[in-house]
């Protein structure tokens, strides 16, 4: 039987502090986290009050979120020296516990940790909602992302210029859909914060890139219903545009807890190698045009997430809540709080 050893105060903000770093839709950092001190087990809840109900009826893209917050937590544990032993959906009983990850004990002389540039790129990942500069990526680097989706339980697609094409349409025909349903713009606003606040949630404007000025690129359009005064002027983005597309042989609530790990981890290799990314999450939020990103000669192919690579400037960072204070004592087993 191995022995349990405490975690410090120290350890459990290192853990925290990287799981919080996560990207989540709208920055709306979808999770809670609880500590079990008799087993050594950090439990990962959803947070009910910092869904989109509109956006994600679904709540897909919370465990999107959620999952590149677990595939932090294990990597700085192994960062830390720890095995860790992650579970999803563990408890049928309890629908809001998404993840468990239980210390089972130190690294052992067999454990292969992974590449350390990949932690130290957890504080450097931030969405870059510039342009970028065009220049391809390397085919090399661009077989590194799709081999971390696959180590994580998902597939990476970098299509052709006919199929970026295509996925850049149907990003462009939701946006115009998002653009045009008031409820939906209003709920995305409240998710803007001004200059200045203390709300540790959401997407400050600075951090808030400005429209595509060749209309190339369908960005996200946060500020629509904004005065015009907090807009930026538009730019010109690259003309050859680098998406990949991540997606899973099926669609269950376990295969998005994976595909969030696998975002993250192609996120986190893109970053080590001095590439940026953003979202181009739009179409994933209307079931029609979400089908209609699949690969046509895929019959098995449900698309998780868009995204946007290449080389271009740093995004702004955005809020994130304390990572310690982030933490509850676990409730009792038969109490089946959700958190």
């Amino acid at each position: 039987m191995r022995t349990q050893v405490p975690l410090d105060a120290t350890t459990m903000e290192s853990l925290l502090t990287a799981a919080v770093a996560a990207p989540s839709i709208h920055n709306t950092q979808p999770w809670r986290f609880r500590m079990d001190s008799h087993s050594q087990m950090l439990e990962v809840h959803s947070a009910p009050e910092r869904t989109l109900p509109l956006t994600d009826p679904t709540h897909r893209a919370q465990y999107l979120s959620v999952g590149a917050a677990v595939f932090n937590l294990r990597l700085a544990a192994v960062h830390l020296g720890w095995r860790p032993e992650v579970r999803l959906l563990p408890d049928p009983h309890a629908p809001g516990l998404l993840a468990t990850v239980r210390l089972t004990g130190p690294l052992g002389a067999d454990d292969q940790p992974p590449d350390p540039g990949l932690y130290e790129a957890i504080p450097r990942r931030h969405t870059s909602r510039m342009p970028f500069t065009g220049r391809p990526v390397p085919e090399p680097i661009v077989a590194e992302m799709a081999s971390a989706a696959h180590a994580a339980g998902a597939r990476l697609h970098v299509p052709d210029i006919a199929g970026t094409r295509r996925l850049l349409r149907l990003t462009a025909a939701a946006e115009a859909r998002n653009h045009a349903h008031s409820a939906r713009t209003a709920e995305t606003r409240t998710w803007v914060t001004a200059p200045g606040s203390a709300v540790s949630y959401g997407i400050p404007l600075t951090a808030l890139g400005p429209p595509d000025a060749g209309r190339r690129i369908p960005m996200r359009d946060f500020t629509g219903a904004l005065p015009a005064v907090v807009r930026r002027p538009a730019l010109w983005f690259e003309r050859h545009v680098q998406l990949a597309l991540i997606w899973t042989a099926h669609d269950r609530r376990d295969d998005w807890l994976r595909a969030g790990q696998a975002l993250q981890y192609v996120l986190l290799t893109a970053t080590a190698h001095g590439l940026r990314t953003s979202f181009l999450h739009q179409a994933m939020e209307w079931p029609d045009l979400r089908a209609a990103t699949s690969l046509p000669r895929h019959k098995r192919c449900h698309p998780q997430a868009l995204i946007r690579f290449g080389y271009g400037p740093d995004g702004a960072g955005t809020p994130r809540a304390p990572g310690l204070g982030a933490v509850r004592p676990a409730a009792p087993p038969e109490s089946g709080t959700t958190g």
